[in-house]
């Protein structure tokens, strides 16, 4: 059995691997952007599934595809199709086979369908988003049609879906002094060590 430190360090080495990665159309680092998402959610005094969800909302962008599914592929499981998988899913598979909860997964996943929920409902969004992100969103299925919307309020986790996308939306500012990234390897350790 893999120990939550190995895991731990696993994940936060993809994690430094993009800090040698620009963030897709901006001017920060993949690492970066991590880092000041997390930040928001510790100022916005989440608690720490949260807090772990907005450091790692983008893991699946953080290796190959090839080097996700090599990481997802077991000997009973043929891993995912990587190919027509979006980075969301992605990550939110790889983090759930760490051992990682059910509601930072869940969170992850999520950070794209909040975006479709809030170019749908709220008045205003659309304009803030980037030029990389507003193109995105068309391969991601565009705004939700009111049923999805409705749909999607009633997740449980919704009011922290939404909040972690608008932490993502702001994570893009230039030269924002922000924790390093080993101020949250215990969190992530003793979470992993609370689920074992």
């Amino acid at each position: 059995m893999t120990l939550p430190e190995t895991k731990v360090a696993a994940v936060f080495q993809l994690l430094e691997n993009g800090s040698k990665q620009g963030y897709i159309g901006e001017d920060i680092s993949q690492l970066e952007h991590a880092l000041q998402a997390a930040l928001y959610a510790t100022q916005a005094q989440s608690d720490n599934e949260t807090v772990l969800a907005a450091l790692l909302h983008d893991i699946g962008q953080f290796c190959s595809a090839k080097e996700l599914q090599r990481m997802l592929a077991t000997d009973n499981d043929q891993g995912i199709d990587v190919g027509v998988v979006g980075h969301e899913k992605l990550g939110a598979q790889y983090l759930h086979k760490l051992g990682f909860s059910n509601k930072v997964c869940e969170l992850v996943e999520s950070h794209v369908v909040a975006k479709r929920y809030l170019t749908a409902t709220e008045p205003g969004y659309y304009a803030g988003l980037s030029k990389a992100s507003k193109l995105s969103l068309k391969f991601q299925g565009g705004p939700f049609t009111p049923d999805e919307a409705r749909a999607f309020e009633q997740d449980p986790f919704f009011q922290e879906k939404v909040q972690l996308r608008k932490w993502d939306d702001a994570a893009k500012v230039v030269g924002l002094e922000t924790p390093g990234l080993e101020t949250y390897r215990m969190l992530a350790i003793k979470h992993l060590q609370a689920r074992t």
